[in-house]
């Protein structure tokens, strides 16, 4: 019996082993946010704190340094939130219309083009810096959330047209022929047969751009001002601000802080994303 179970077992020993490597630093930064300075002087890494001291969250959030400001990542947080929300809505829009048009309306060169806009998936973006830069200045949005808005909505153009591109083409083309035969147009197909069928996609898609976005560091830092940084730049702002003493159950709760967002959307939607991905999000 046990031979027979052997490979179950060892399949589910792996996944366990890599399980708890993945969470041991969550584990520790959890830990340590709700510990004060003498507990972390006097315990170890992994000991449990000997009580819930939200002390350190509300510094994080609110009175800790990043740089010469000390209003915490309040300020970042919903920065992040401004830029995040509408990014996420237009470059997700903007791919499914992409979709839309390259696997049902096809038109010459559009096979090229659709090749063209892949490359967007694979080009690093350090190389479009200072062209965006410039891009930015013609049009006056330099260091600004709406610059960064639309810094986010091109940058994930290209991945968010080959989800619902590839999505689409499973879909059965009777349907979109025999709505044409009926009188239907370009809009009233897209919005009354192809929408409510891209729920899957449309999950994968959200979640997928607003995990991306929300974790940039290197637009984030590149492309803001003052007033308009994102929460990884003011994470970073903070970890790097120099003091007589380090408060690491700070910069802990911080980090989970700035985290907390997209590990919320992962626990509540996860299970959507799993079901978006195996019905044909990423079928060639």
């Amino acid at each position: 019996m046990i031979a027979k179970n052997l490979p179950r077992i060892a399949i589910y020993s792996v996944l366990l082993i890599a399980a708890f490597f993945f969470l041991a630093p969550l584990y520790v930064m959890l830990v340590t946010s709700f510990k004060d300075a003498e507990q972390i002087r006097s315990g170890n890494l992994l000991s449990l704190p000997s009580s819930l001291n939200f002390e350190s969250w509300q510094l994080a959030w609110s009175t800790a340094c990043t740089g010469v400001d000390c209003r915490g990542l309040k300020p970042y947080f919903w920065n992040s939130v401004i830029m995040a929300v509408p990014a996420v809505l237009i470059s997700t829009a903007w791919g499914a219309i992409n979709g839309y048009v390259l696997s049902m309306w096809k038109f010459k060169g559009s096979e090229v083009l659709f090749g063209f806009m892949l490359f967007g998936v694979f080009m690093p973006f350090q190389v479009v810096l200072l062209p965006m830069s410039q891009v930015l200045g013609f049009l006056g949005l330099s260091s600004s959330l709406g610059g960064l808005v639309l810094v986010h909505c091109i940058a994930g153009l290209a991945g968010t047209t080959l989800f619902f591109r590839n999505y689409y083409t499973a879909i059965p083309k009777e349907l979109v022929n025999a709505a044409r035969m009926d009188g239907a147009g370009f809009w009233r197909i897209f919005w009354r047969i192809v929408v409510p069928m891209s729920t899957p996609i449309l999950m994968v898609t959200l979640i997928w751009q607003f995990t991306n976005i929300w974790n940039d560091f290197l637009f984030g830092v590149a492309f803001s001002g003052a007033d308009s940084k994102p929460i990884t730049v003011g994470l970073n702002n903070m970890a790097n601000t120099s003091s007589s003493v380090k408060s690491y159950n700070v910069d802990m709760a911080a980090a989970v802080i700035a985290g907390l967002p997209t590990m919320l959307v992962y626990v509540l939607a996860g299970q959507y994303f799993v079901k978006g991905l195996t019905a044909g999000a990423v079928k060639g």
